[in-house]
């Protein structure tokens, strides 16, 4: 199958703007044959800037509406961060449509960091689906912390074949090209789920700089990741300016284990397997 990663300029409170750049490059992934296209955390109005508090919208509503107009205009699946409204709570929230424009998976953010907390509720569930491109389930950004990735164990053992992560990843603003933040803090983890399980992970975070919100002056700079069981499949560029999609190729994970048999596997890998090392 192929995969777009959409590195979406976010703005924070830019809710129409940011949502016009992401049209583009779900166009772009479209008509480069991609089958799904994943977008970052909170693309509407940007990770815990404080609009969200105010103008966060349902799911379904107004801004779920039109991922889902887009997806069956254009024949792809989209996976994406949106701020979601629920019965007066505020949820960092990310949807998987369909290429017929029908929600068909929802997740709230649990692992939510300190300073989010004061803007998102945090999430209680977790899902899959089984779609005719592969047996899919997402989480959000931290999520796959080392110390939650028992959120990525649930999941693998679920039956996800592709692990979707909309992601918001930030850096000081004094971090350049030269510096490779990310070698510990996100690949590893996805390593391990990918090589443990047999899965693909991938993330796909924002560029620009903050402007609001705890994190105003910091900035994302791309650096989008996907790995597989052997490899890294796919990384974006560094960039802190402007969108970019990127494209990559890759197969799905054969049919793994089930239940009690995934413990069994688990073993025969060897007991530092159960740890996050």
């Amino acid at each position: 199958m192929r995969i777009g990663m959409a590195q979406l300029l976010v703005e924070g409170g830019e809710a129409e703007r940011n949502l016009e750049r992401a049209q583009e490059l779900i166009l772009s992934a479209s008509e480069n044959h991609c089958d799904l296209i994943l977008l970052p955390e909170t693309l509407d109005l940007g990770w815990t800037h404080p609009s969200c508090l105010t103008e966060a919208d349902p799911i379904p509503g107004p801004r779920s509406d039109q991922i889902c107009q887009i997806a069956n205009d254009m024949d792809i699946f989209i996976c994406c961060g949106l701020t979601e409204l629920d019965d007066g709570k505020v949820y960092n929230s990310a949807i998987l449509v369909n290429n017929r424009g029908e929600i068909i998976l929802r997740y709230r953010k649990v692992n939510l960091l300190d300073i989010e907390q004061p803007f998102y509720e945090v999430g209680q569930s977790l899902g899959v689906v089984q779609t005719e491109i592969g047996v899919l389930g997402l989480n959000i950004c931290s999520d796959n912390y080392e110390d939650s990735l028992v959120l990525g164990h649930s999941l693998a053992r679920m039956g996800a074949q592709i692990i979707l992560s909309p992601s918001s990843w930030t850096v000081d603003f004094t971090t350049n090209e030269k510096i490779d933040p990310y070698q510990d803090k996100w690949i590893g983890p996805y390593r391990h789920l990918a090589n443990l399980y047999d899965v693909v992970v991938v993330g796909v975070t924002s560029v620009g700089y903050i402007v609001g919100g705890p994190y105003e002056g910091r900035k994302s700079i791309g650096c989008s990741l996907a790995v597989g069981k052997n490899s890294i499949l796919a990384e974006g560029t560094f960039n802190e300016i402007s969108s970019e999609l990127i494209l990559f190729d890759c197969e799905l994970p054969k049919t793994r284990p089930k239940g009690t048999e995934i413990g069994k596997m688990l073993a025969n890998k060897g007991s530092r397997y159960y740890g996050l090392q």
